[in-house]
């Protein structure tokens, strides 16, 4: 059966890349489209890469733990230490005032740029005192907290992790076509969905499709009333953009065998929340300054950084980072993404059934069709992604899901 997957962020990569060593789906009947001319330019490419095991809502925690899972063992298989720095990681809440940032659902800090530590769902009293990172400044008055057990959390690099899974889906013979915009459905003789329309160079042409994926991010429901204008069904899915920092960790030392990373979430600083996570190799990334209010582009190359929100990220990392020999704060990357988010705070994995999709169109049933989605993963798009590819997957070809998504269906 032709698959075509949209979107080729860390959920199209994944399901791409578990869809393509299934045994049941030829990868060169697989075709990965996207719109940009630059891969892995949007959020996937940008996020931070910070993992977490069980920092989830309970209608997502089977989702998370299986992810979690999925990741280690792939880093475990592949020298992920090495190819895409997957690393374990302390979690520390940071209090600016001395009072403890944990606490709460961890549901809130989308809405209300509240710190995610929360999400972490530890009581006060279990917190551990620490030192802290070397790379972060002391604030008299502060507080630090240990706020996660030992193997709870990991870190990668995001845009290496999906360079890797890119590498194997082509060398396995998934098709991958882009820079092209779907932009139609066709139907065959029985009114089952056959064909994709795309445009490419300012030439349309088809590629076979019975199995439809749209993994196309805060873009997806854009997507969804293109391919399908008279539907009625509305995708919950909108953008959140986010700017980010990538820099350098001067006290970072190569010979060091033992360097921990640290993910450390603070309270209000500068007017947000920062988020601070240290990788493997001597990179800190920071994000927490984010936007409902940033229109979305038309497509993710098109995305340019907002100087003013670049500059508070600035000012935030001269206020909280250390300096080594006088050297100062140093950018390697300026990044603006948009993640995808729902207002339930649940994402979307699932199969939009025939009757929502409008115009008569059917589609095969079982795993010879369908149109599938996953988006609306917030901040835990790469924590997620293995095990949210690894489910599409399955429902794809109509096998048992490896995770109870049950409640992860369109609304």
């Amino acid at each position: 059966m032709a698959t075509v997957i949209l979107g080729s962020g860390i959920m199209g990569l994944s399901t791409a890349y578990y869809l393509s060593q299934s045994g049941s789906t030829k990868p060169e009947d697989i075709n990965l489209v996207d719109s940009s001319d630059k891969l892995l330019h949007c959020a996937s490419g940008f996020a931070g890469g910070f993992l977490a095991e069980d920092w989830y809502a309970p209608s997502v925690a089977p989702l998370g733990a299986l992810s979690f899972r999925l990741h280690r063992e792939l880093a475990e298989a592949n020298d992920g230490g090495k190819i895409w720095g997957y690393s374990t990681s302390t979690g520390i809440s940071l209090s600016q005032d001395s009072e403890a940032a944990v606490g709460g659902s961890g549901e809130d800090w989308l809405r209300d740029g509240t710190s995610r530590a929360n999400a972490a769902g530890k009581e006060e009293e279990e917190a551990v005192d620490m030192d802290g990172p070397k790379w972060l400044k002391r604030v008299e008055g502060g507080s630090l907290e240990v706020i996660t057990r030992d193997g709870s959390n990991a870190q990668i690099d995001p845009l290496r992790f999906c360079t890797w899974l890119l590498e194997r889906c082509t060398e396995r013979g998934v098709k991958m076509t882009y820079p092209a915009k779907a932009v139609g459905v066709l139907k065959d003789d029985d009114g089952c969905l056959s064909k994709l329309r795309i445009s490419k160079d300012g030439t349309e042409t088809t590629l076979s499709c019975n199995r439809l994926v749209i993994t196309a991010g805060a873009w997806s429901p854009r997507l969804f009333n293109t391919l399908f204008p008279s539907s009625s069904t509305k995708i919950s899915i909108s953008q959140l953009a986010g700017h980010s920092l990538l820099l350098k960790n001067h006290f970072f030392n190569p010979k060091d065998e033992k360097e921990i990373c640290h993910a450390v979430f603070a309270t209000d600083t500068l007017g947000f929340s920062p988020e601070y996570f240290s990788r493997a190799g001597g990179e800190v990334y920071l994000a927490g300054l984010n936007s409902t209010m940033i229109p979305l582009p038309e497509v993710a190359s098109d995305v340019k950084v907002i100087p003013a929100a670049i500059k508070q990220l600035k000012d935030c990392a001269i206020s909280m980072m250390g300096t080594v020999e006088s050297k100062e704060v140093e950018v390697m990357r300026e990044a603006l993404c948009f993640r995808p988010v729902t207002g339930s705070g649940r994402p979307i994995v699932s199969r939009i059934s025939d009757n929502r999709l409008g115009s008569g169109i059917k589609t095969r049933g079982g795993g010879e069709g369908g149109v599938f989605i996953a988006g609306g993963h917030g901040a835990w798009g790469i924590s997620q992604g293995p095990g949210t590819g690894l489910c599409l997957a399955e429902l794809i070809e109509g096998k048992q899901i490896s995770a109870n998504i049950s409640a992860l269906c369109l609304p």
